[in-house]
């Protein structure tokens, strides 16, 4: 009999099955009322007392590799059951729609503007080298106008920086390319500067630069008189004398902005007028120091700081709310 018993446990350990039927006339087997193990039982009381010990441990063995058996069958079919009731092809959990950044939806709408008018877009690296950054765009070593852009220096000897506006994608574009050119330059740039709610260490800027025979400082107002109206809806621009190293003459671009709410006298300081951009008509220098014959071409530029022209659209008051990621306030754009 314990024999028996011996062959039953191989023929327990080694059962396996994923058909429910079969499993339950594997459990009816041994577990019935009827079955191996209550027959064992029955049987324990004409053992002999001295085999009655190894036989009840023998039983018992039994009984729980049985139970344990149909443990895991169950386990098993559960999963099964599951996987068979789940529908692969259905979507996932709803997700949340997003929308685009400000900054991404103004950027979109200025390129889009240029676009209509013959520019194309140009990009460059954010890590830049000294000489694409300044030296190049007449901004020689130790030039006090270096004083004007706090900067992120990686490495010296040679300098290596993180570039302080796109001008650097310019001249790399005037290095590669001869006139006509007509780009646009928008990317993130850094400076060292303290972090308010008016300026910022990262900002994003877009640029522009038109070279050909014949360019005029009268066609560069007519393009950012139109870029204005496309813009702001303001037609009204005025420009002011300033200075740039790689510009000459230079100018400020302001927009009439008016005066009809209270926020317009706190944003124009009560003057109606809005500084939105510096421009001017490239400086020789700098059409020199990338092979441009100076004589035959001349051209403009001019940048803007794309988080200026967003606070305005929009009437926001702190540049920090841009690089918070506050779900708050960025759900609030869809399209500009």
């Amino acid at each position: 009999m314990l024999d028996k018993i011996d062959e039953l446990l191989k023929e327990v350990q080694g059962f396996t099955s994923t058909n429910k039927d079969e499993i339950e006339q594997f459990r009816i087997k041994f577990n019935g009322k009827k079955g191996i193990l209550n027959d064992f039982f029955e049987k324990f009381k004409e053992v002999p007392n001295e085999q009655k010990k190894e036989f009840g441990q023998k039983i018992n063995t039994l009984k729980q590799a049985v139970n344990t058996k149909l443990e895991e069958l169950k386990e098993a079919t559960s999963s099964q059951v599951i996987i068979e009731k789940e529908d692969l092809t259905k979507p996932a959990f709803p997700l949340e729609l997003g929308s685009r950044h400000p900054i991404n939806l103004v950027k979109g709408r200025i390129i889009e503007i240029f676009k209509s008018i013959g520019f194309a877009v140009s990009d460059g690296p954010e890590i830049e080298d000294d000489w694409h950054n300044f030296t190049a765009l007449n901004l020689p070593e130790y030039h006090p106008a270096r004083d004007m852009q706090d900067t992120f220096f990686i490495e010296q000897n040679p300098d290596v920086l993180l570039r302080t506006h796109t001008s650097s994608v310019q001249i790399r574009h005037m290095e590669e390319n001869q006139p006509p050119i007509r780009i646009l330059s928008p990317g993130r740039v850094f400076r060292n500067e303290a972090i308010s709610s008016r300026s910022h260490c990262i900002f994003h800027q877009i640029e522009g630069l038109y070279i050909d025979e014949n360019v005029s400082f009268a066609d560069l107002k007519q393009t950012l008189q139109f870029f204005t109206t496309e813009l702001f809806g303001k037609s009204k621009i005025r420009m002011r004398p300033s200075y740039f190293p790689f510009t000459e003459p230079s100018a400020e671009v302001d927009v009439y902005w008016g005066l009809n709410s209270e926020t317009d006298y706190r944003i124009t300081k009560g003057t109606g007028w809005l500084e939105i951009m510096g421009c001017g008509m490239v400086d020789p220098a700098v059409l020199k120091n990338v092979n441009i014959d100076a004589d035959k071409y001349s051209g403009y530029a001019f940048g803007m700081g794309i988080e200026r022209i967003v606070m305005l659209l929009y009437q926001l008051g702190d540049i920090r709310m841009f690089f918070e990621n506050d779900k708050r306030m960025l759900e609030q754009f869809g399209h500009l």
